[in-house]
């Protein structure tokens, strides 16, 4: 009989030692687990916040484009404009040309153009050249000439000036399409950045979500373990007391005293119930 029940006490020594293994081995994998559950929440805010700030630049980037295409829009209405009051000035100076006589002004220019590229790409004699340069002074000073009187005509004028204001503002159109499609372009390659981020920080967080769940697999495992562990001690302790109970000629009952299991349960750190409290407190001890 001693020697069964140093056998059973040697079980129940050896589940002990295995219920505290598989306990602490549980709590280090909660420990884990929320290690790794904190990182992937860090990684899911920083995801959220580049996620939303590349949302910002696609807003921004969207209105400037938006922008362009309203600047394009008023750049082909100048455009337009332009070209109506250029034909309706060219009208008016033919109009007027043909009225006085004098060689259209058009023609003018193209012959200065000649006579400038002339004299640049010619080798003239000294005389020669003179003659030139006094064709090119002729033909600038009837070009001046002309464009004054012209100036001097209001309707004339005013067509002018209107046709000027167009391309003016057909230009003013055309730089604003240009730095706004620069800055559109801008705002696009920072929210491509960002969303190659985002795509990054989301794969690192679905594997850290699979570690996470590895590791909460393997906690459950070791607190089941535990718990069977506990439950062989306490059938282990049930036939020690029976063991015992036969040997002092005592009739059996089917549970031991429960403050020895309680204070040996108590002493190594095992979580108690309140009921269990209470019996520690009756306790003699």
């Amino acid at each position: 009989m001693a020697d069964a029940t140093e056998e059973l006490e040697k079980k129940r020594t050896e589940a002990n030692r295995r219920a505290d293994q598989f306990r602490d081995e549980r709590d280090r994998l909660n420990s884990e687990a929320r290690q790794w559950a904190d990182k992937r929440m860090a990684i899911i805010d920083e995801l959220r916040a580049k996620s939303s700030e590349a949302q910002a630049h696609r807003h921004e980037r969207d209105a400037l484009n938006e922008g362009v295409r309203e600047e394009k829009r008023a750049r082909d209405e100048a455009n337009r404009q332009f070209e109506t009051l250029a034909e309706k000035v060219s009208e008016l100076k033919r109009t007027r040309q043909a009225r006085s006589g004098g060689m259209p002004l058009w023609r003018l220019r193209k012959e200065l153009k000649e006579l400038e590229f002339r004299h640049m790409t010619s080798s003239l004699s000294k005389e020669a050249e003179t003659r030139l340069l006094g064709e090119i002074q002729r033909l600038q000073k009837e070009i001046r000439t002309q464009e004054e009187s012209f100036h001097q005509d209001p309707e004339v004028d005013g067509a002018m000036r209107e046709t000027e204001a167009a391309r003016q503002a057909a230009e003013e159109h055309h730089h604003r399409v240009g730095e706004l499609a620069e800055r559109a372009q801008r705002e696009h390659e920072l929210m491509v950045q960002l969303f190659e981020e985002v795509d990054r920080l989301r794969r690192e967080a679905d594997e850290v979500q699979a570690k996470l769940l590895e590791v909460k697999t393997a906690s459950d495992q070791a607190h089941q373990a535990h718990i069977q562990a506990i439950e062989e001690v306490r059938d282990l302790e049930k036939m020690l007391h029976a063991a015992r109970a036969r040997a002092l000629g005592q009739p059996e009952v089917e549970e031991p005293p429960k403050e020895e299991d309680l204070f040996a349960r108590f002493k190594k750190g095992g979580k108690i119930s309140t009921e269990d409290l209470m019996a520690l407190q009756k306790s003699p001890r």
